[in-house]
């Protein structure tokens, strides 16, 4: 339900537009969904008129359809593939850089974080926020660039009204409404006669820059409104698995035949792990320029499924697609209990939807299970 520690406001969409200005003129970049490549990505934008205006998505297990909804709605979209991930540990990103001159050389950092103001964040990117603040920053080693990013971070959150069929927050302890670690929060409400938004400021960041009281309480019959829409939407996600189960389930089969049978339709190409918003392996590498006297060290993205992850003197670890798979499903659903008290699954679903050949997670568990019971 809609949280009662902070008072609830109604914003009218025209109030959107001056928010965003005023984030600018804080020197905030605004991150937030745009129409690129027949999807809904982020990026930077500067103007409300960059919002997806009237669109909602179509997923299924290997499917994306960006489509048309014929209304003014802004936030009725579900995810696109990316996640705002991307932001805080960049795909890509310098470390250092090096330059050689008589015989001694001098060494630079890589660019600092700017600040960011991410906006339409759900509650299950907001769920891998966090989980990406328990790796790097309450670790043995704290990520420097990392912290700087979230120190000046300012959350958007919005409320979920239009999971698609490959969601299962409810499953992993979440749902469509935001509970907290937001500054401000969204519900779009809209119907034939009204289009407004549901709003909460919930830190004193969000205090500071939107005065409050400027905008009216919302009614009683308002807020009943969006507790319905939230309730109903949350009714729509069956609960898939129960996650503690899981993760003792799948430490007690690592050798089922069922990794077997899911290798010989994966195709080890990495999708997962890159659309997934908690997925955090990384590799270095070291780039020379053709003279000798410049070199750069970069941080980028890395994925359990290539080949080379797992290699060590001698050879590979994981040879094999089928232990590649089952490195990720059972770290991600049971491991991740071992390092970091929870599971590593949000229940956005992306996984299920970007895999090129439908290999949907949920359902693997489920087949894994009633395998277990069958031979008990």
């Amino acid at each position: 339900m809609l949280a009662s520690s902070h008072p609830i406001h109604r914003l009218e969409i025209s109030n959107l537009e001056p928010m965003i200005k005023i984030l600018i003129s804080q020197d905030y970049q605004n991150i937030g969904p745009i129409i690129r490549d027949g999807a809904i990505m982020l990026e930077e934008f500067s103007a409300f008129s960059s919002l997806p205006k009237g669109y909602h998505e179509t997923q299924g297990k290997g499917t994306y359809v960006l489509e048309s909804s014929g209304d003014d709605s802004l936030f009725q979209y579900t995810l696109g593939p990316q996640s705002f991930k991307k932001f805080l540990n960049p795909p890509r990103r310098k470390l250092w850089e090096a330059f050689g001159s008589n015989g001694s050389f001098e060494i630079k950092d890589g660019d600092r974080p700017t600040k960011m103001a991410f906006w339409g964040v759900r509650n299950c990117d907001l769920a891998a926020i966090h989980l990406l603040d328990k790796i790097f920053l309450k670790g043995a080693v704290v990520n420097e660039w990392y912290k700087l990013a979230r120190e000046e971070l300012f959350i958007i959150a919005i409320g979920c009204t239009h999971p698609s069929d490959n969601c299962f927050c409810t499953t992993m302890n979440g749902g469509p409404l935001p509970i907290d670690g937001f500054d401000l929060s969204l519900l779009e409400v809209m119907n034939e006669r009204e289009h407004y938004f549901l709003t909460s400021f919930a830190s004193e960041k969000a205090k500071r820059l939107f005065n409050p009281s400027e905008y009216p309480i919302a009614t009683k019959a308002e807020i009943e409104t969006g507790n319905k829409m939230i309730g109903e939407e949350a009714e729509k996600m069956n609960i898939r698995f129960n996650p503690v189960e899981t993760s003792k389930m799948l430490r007690r089969n690592m050798e089922s035949k069922q990794w077997g049978e899911i290798a010989e339709r994966c195709l080890s190409c990495a999708n997962c792990t890159m659309v997934c918003p908690t997925c955090f392996c990384t590799s270095t590498e070291d780039v020379t320029d053709i003279t000798g006297d410049h070199t750069e060290r970069w941080l980028r993205w890395d994925s359990c499924f290539n080949g080379d992850f797992s290699y060590i003197h001698g050879g590979q670890i994981r040879k094999e697609t089928r232990s590649r798979y089952r490195q990720w499903m059972s770290h991600k659903l049971s491991h991740w209990y071992d390092q970091f008290r929870s599971s590593g699954c949000v229940g956005c679903g992306r996984c299920i939807t970007w895999c090129p050949v439908g290999i949907d997670l949920t359902e693997e568990v489920r087949k894994m299970q009633q395998s277990v019971l069958q031979t008990t």
